[in-house]
């Protein structure tokens, strides 16, 4: 699930494989690029991590986070509950 750590909500995502992961991270590209609000992230083999914040409301959580994690869990099939 999603946490609020230092003013970002942080999920840890762990697949089978680089390639389940890398193909996670492209359908996440795909939304990301169509709200144009982009997630950081970081990538080893088959773990994705990602935070997301709003930069240019001070680097804090808001609404647009809220609705981009939910998309996220969308992609797993998960509900769109974040907590």
């Amino acid at each position: 699930m999603w946490q609020e750590i230092d003013n970002k909500l942080v999920r840890q995502f762990k697949f089978k494989d680089f390639q389940e992961a890398f193909t996670f991270m492209t359908r996440v590209a795909f939304i990301s690029e169509k709200s144009n609000h982009h997630p950081e992230w970081h990538n080893v083999y088959n773990v994705v991590t990602i935070e997301l914040c709003t930069h240019d409301s001070g680097n804090s959580v808001t609404e647009k986070d809220r609705v981009l994690a939910g998309e996220i869990n969308g992609i797993l099939g998960e509900d769109s509950e974040l907590f």
